[in-house]
């Protein structure tokens, strides 16, 4: 049985309605980079992954998940899913763009080489239905009632990103 070895639970501003996986040597602007995910939850090249979001006005809650073998399948409890390959360096960072990088160089546990890579996504939609109905009922995102309002809706689309080593 897999045993998780790393946690991390954290809000993460999508830029461009994307925010970036990737090793920490390795610069997501770089040529050769993956093309944006429109329309679809990841994009991904040897050592980006590039998470598709519906977000530009709220921050995202990320967990991510460091196992030493994979984990146990979640079944329902998600309601999109995606999977691919990484070969990471040993350290892992992500990006929010613009916004910069909200980690930079986690060490990962199982050192150097190819990871498998889970991705699940929940309430995307929703968080976006939710912010476009909240705009339409208030109009001014800078008043009082629209700012408590948008906290409500923080973190709402959520995102866990489950890798271990491939040996």
């Amino acid at each position: 049985m897999s045993r998780r070895l790393l946690q991390l639970v954290m809000p993460v501003f999508p830029d461009r309605r994307m925010f970036r996986l990737h090793d920490a040597a390795v610069d997501p602007n770089a040529p050769g980079a993956p093309l944006p995910p429109v329309g679809s939850l990841i994009s991904v090249n040897r050592e980006q992954l590039w998470v598709g979001s519906l977000q530009e006005q709220l921050d995202v809650r990320l967990v991510i998940e460091e196992w030493d073998g994979a984990p146990p399948p979640f079944g329902d409890t998600w309601q999109e899913e995606a999977k691919c390959r990484l070969y990471l360096r040993g350290y892992l960072s992500i990006d929010e763009g613009s916004a910069g990088k909200a980690i930079h160089g986690l060490r990962l546990a199982s050192g150097v080489g190819n990871y498998a890579v889970r991705v699940y996504a929940s309430n995307r939609e929703e968080a976006a239905r939710r912010y476009a109905e909240l705009y339409d009922a208030h109009r001014n995102p800078l008043a009082d009632e629209f700012q408590q309002a948008k906290k409500q809706l923080e973190g709402l689309e959520r995102y866990l990103i489950q890798l271990w080593r491939e040996y």
